[in-house]
């Protein structure tokens, strides 16, 4: 099983925020994820975001492939931290 770690969209129209979710990659992209790992809310400024490492460093060691923007995201929480 292809395993993403990847955004769901949540919020109103033009207002949007997001969960990093783990999911399966046929999964839809709102629909059925496996885990939560972190949030990001980009209509903040700066922009919020709340990743959970221990959990997104699990996945990672498990095969799980990030997307472009969240594998941004992870290496600026890293930088952070």
């Amino acid at each position: 099983m292809a395993v993403k770690i990847r955004l769901a969209r949540h919020g109103a129209k033009k207002r949007p925020y997001y969960r990093v979710v783990v999911a399966d990659a046929r999964a839809r992209r709102d629909g059925r994820f496996i885990e939560e790992v972190g949030r990001y809310n980009p209509c903040t400024d700066p922009a919020f975001v709340s990743l959970d490492m221990e959990k997104v460093d699990a996945w990672l060691e498990n095969g799980a492939q990030p997307t472009d923007t969240v594998a941004r995201l992870i290496e600026q929480a890293r930088k952070e931290a």
